[in-house]
């Protein structure tokens, strides 16, 4: 009896025993378990807010307030360029202040669409920008009005049509008469009835519509006190001419067309401080009765002096405007005009 109780009590000390070794075997598993997990890097959990991890990952915005941004922001948060430690980002700041006001005369002709069209793909480039476009015309007509409504930009529409007297005769050369004369000087007036010259800064440039301009030079003219001056290529009688320039200052002319001028200068090699115009010439207007390519000189001998000059367009040794002239298609007015002598003319609803 003795035998088979001893025999029991040693087979649940066994039982125990193996018991104790399973539960210790278990708290080391958990305990390694918790080493392991605690050493691991945790991933995120998966869910509809995804997109919202990933958002705020990007842009560095750990709080739950934060709206999430979309991934358009958040690209171009992180892919800004931003300058190394000990190097200076310099940053061009343009003054909201300083307008360029760009008076286009205008006149109905085969090729007046396509001209402006032209023309205000590069004005649409130029920041702090107001165009006042003229036409040669009793009345504002509808291709304009439309251009300009479609054009994007800031601008004044405006119209005066130039007195039979003053019109160029068809037998005779362009240059016979002054053009663009009355619609200029009904610019200027608009300039003087609408601007507050103690709210706004800015210049006033004659921008004629068949001129090829860079965008660098509205930029140069902005900071201009009195006459800023520049050269133009294809006028002069040469491959360009404008101003000589020294340390900022004008010291001659380079032309080979009546050099004797005052201000021997192309319609495009010049811009005026609106203020010179409105307080301090308010009389000085574009003279009709001007001889043959004196327009300009008549004009800039109202407004100021040589000593007035400025120079810009690195020292008059860059040209960022050309006296250009798009060849009028002959070939398609003449092959048009037969047309309509057959009764088959083009759909005037297609405007060109």
């Amino acid at each position: 009896m003795f035998f088979i109780r001893r025999k029991m009590f040693r087979g649940i000390i066994k039982y125990v025993a193996f018991f104790g070794v399973l539960v210790g075997i278990a708290i080391i598993t958990r305990v390694l378990e918790q080493v392991v997990e605690k050493a691991s890097p945790k991933a995120p959990q998966t869910n509809e807010n995804d997109d919202q991890l990933v958002r705020r990952d990007l842009t560095n915005t750990d709080s739950p307030s934060s709206p999430p941004k979309n991934t358009a922001q958040a690209k171009l948060e992180i892919t800004v360029e931003q300058p190394k430690i000990g190097e200076k980002k310099i940053v061009k700041k343009l003054s909201p202040k300083t307008i360029v006001y760009a008076v286009t005369p205008t006149y109905a002709r085969f090729l007046q669409k396509a001209e402006l069209t032209r023309l205000s793909q590069t004005l649409k480039h130029v920041k702090y920008f107001h165009w006042i476009v003229v036409e040669d015309s009793y009345q504002k007509t509808p291709l304009v009005t439309r251009f300009l409504a479609n054009s994007g930009l800031n601008y004044t529409h405006l119209n005066i049509r130039t007195p039979v007297e003053l019109r160029p005769l068809k037998n005779k050369p362009r240059w016979t008469k002054a053009r663009g004369v009355e619609q200029r000087n009904i610019a200027i007036k608009w300039l003087r009835d609408n601007i507050n010259i103690n709210k706004t800064n800015g210049v006033v440039y004659f921008a004629d519509d068949d001129n090829t301009y860079d965008i660098k030079l509205f930029e140069e003219m902005r900071d201009i006190k009195k006459i800023g001056v520049w050269p133009v290529a294809f006028t002069g009688a040469a491959r360009y001419a404008g101003p000589l320039c020294k340390d900022g200052r004008v010291v001659g002319f380079y032309t080979n067309w009546r050099p004797s001028r005052t201000f021997p200068l192309d319609m495009a090699a010049f811009a005026i401080n609106v203020k010179r115009l409105i307080v301090d010439k308010p009389q000085a207007h574009f003279d009709a009765d001007a001889k043959p390519g004196d327009l300009e000189n008549s004009f800039l001998e109202q407004v100021g002096t040589r000593e007035d000059l400025e120079a810009r367009a690195s020292n008059c040794s860059k040209v960022y405007v050309w006296h250009t002239r798009t060849e009028t298609p002959i070939k398609n007015i003449n092959g048009e005009k037969l047309l309509i002598s057959k009764g088959k003319p083009s759909n005037p609803e297609v405007e060109t």
